[in-house]
């Protein structure tokens, strides 16, 4: 009979792990839906921007109170969690504090004495991030593509956090031989008095509770972070790495495009040479992307990154205008329909079934890319380096160069571009006729 919450506790955490490991395995096949994008080099750089930025948090802090506020959330409750890895300990092999016997109390009490300060500095973090969201008029928490579940998402993140912070100080403050050594409990001891009426056994029976409540909930938050934005928490590492190091504006040309300019401009290709066997039973590329799958996995890794904190919005020209553009709507869309075409694999066994659905259209409208003015604002913005602005343009590749369904002033200067050679509306001849103007 001893044994059987260590049973029990291995059993939970071996479902919790083998879930999420279960769940990663369907992030990482959507991931690479994607086409193949090469971002292999320059790895010194890469590192350098993944450790500034995702651990260093060097982007967020660029708005002083918010990002001081993550900063608090982002360290506390990692250093906190590290606890975690006594109590699995504790939970296989019913030791109880085993770390305290390894590490001695001198060290072992400062360590849970920075844990509980981290977890009150947390707690009133997390109280002010959930003003900020429900109570203060913040403009780029009311868009319309936070109502609903991303609201709901973000407020059940705030709530675990503060249950998770207060079961560990509760957990703490009913540990008897905790107390009584008194060692690493600054704020717990002024909780344990409120329990001070109660039985040693009632003690015991509110720790273990809270003990258990505890290491099942990390176990429950691990595995809703695959459908919550707070993905990003994980994905926010590798999506710096391989984030786009090119200057920002510069945009990359399609291959298809380049090999044609090059044959035109090549005065030895011949036009008519017969094509290359086996090159007429090959379906043509599609130039941009009307679908995830169109998309390279960087930009739908870019996706499941996004935090909908909407600095990028916040800041966008457009949307500050009223446009309808949102690059945190843009994400959030690329994110849902990718989760879309991942149910449709699931439920028809690996296999995608044509749904008549695609991502242009059914969840981005030409009006939202055609709005963008490629500032680049977002992505200079973004506290992980997300890309919105390549997803934006290679929908409008898409929207230009397969269906012509440019805007018509935008149609009007190609046109003259390929007539006249130049945007204005008159023979090349005729460019010089200002100069006789008196």
């Amino acid at each position: 009979m001893q044994y059987i919450p260590n049973i029990l506790f291995a059993i939970a955490l071996a479902a919790g792990i083998g879930f999420f490991a279960m769940n990663i395995r369907k992030l990482s096949r959507n991931i690479n839906l994607g086409k193949d994008v090469d971002r292999k080099d320059r790895k010194s750089e890469r590192f350098k921007n993944m450790i500034m930025i995702a651990l260093g948090q060097s982007k967020m802090v660029k708005r002083p109170l918010s990002g001081f506020l993550h900063v608090v959330v982002y360290v506390g409750f990692i250093i906190i969690n590290l606890e975690v890895l006594e109590i699995i300990i504790d939970g296989l092999f019913g030791t109880h504090r085993i770390f305290q016997g390894v590490l001695g109390d001198t060290f072992y009490g400062f360590l849970i004495a920075t844990f509980e300060i981290l977890a009150v500095l947390v707690l009133v973090a997390v109280i002010l991030f959930w003003t900020r969201r429900n109570v203060a008029d913040i403009k780029r928490f009311l868009s319309n593509e936070m109502k609903g579940w991303p609201k709901k998402d973000g407020n059940l993140i705030l709530y675990f956090e503060i249950v998770l912070m207060s079961l560990f100080l509760t957990m703490n403050a009913t540990d008897v031989p905790f107390q009584q050594a008194g060692i690493g409990n600054p704020i717990s001891q002024f909780i344990a008095p409120l329990f001070d009426s109660f039985s040693p056994e009632a003690l015991h029976t509110i720790e273990r509770t809270a003990w258990w409540i505890h290491i099942l909930g990390i176990l429950v938050f691990l595995n809703y972070l695959y459908y919550s934005k707070h993905l990003h928490i994980l994905l926010a590492f590798p999506n710096t790495y391989f984030a786009n190091l090119n200057p920002k504006g510069q945009f990359n040309n399609l291959d298809s495009v380049t090999q044609e300019v090059k044959l035109m401009m090549d005065p030895s290709a011949d036009p008519y040479a017969a094509p290359v066997e086996g090159a007429e039973n090959e379906v043509p590329e599609k130039f941009g992307a009307s679908d995830v799958t169109d998309l390279n996995w960087v930009q739908l890794l870019n996706a499941y990154t996004c935090t909908e904190c909407g600095r990028c919005t916040s800041s966008c020209p457009a949307n500050l205008t009223g446009k309808k553009l949102s690059p945190r709507k843009i994400m959030m869309d690329t994110r849902d329909r990718l989760e879309e075409v991942g149910r449709n694999i699931d439920t028809n066994k690996g296999e995608f079934k044509d749904d008549g659905k695609q991502l242009l259209n059914d969840y981005i409208t030409p009006e939202e890319l055609w709005a963008c003015t490629s500032c680049n604002a977002c992505v200079e913005e973004c506290p992980v380096n997300i890309d919105p602005l390549s997803i934006i343009m290679d929908m409008r590749r898409y929207l230009v160069m397969e269906q012509s369904a440019a805007p018509q002033e935008l149609n009007m200067m190609m046109t003259n571009i390929e007539n006249n050679g130049a945007p204005w509306q008159y023979n090349q001849q005729d460019r010089l006729n200002w100069v006789n103007e008196e």
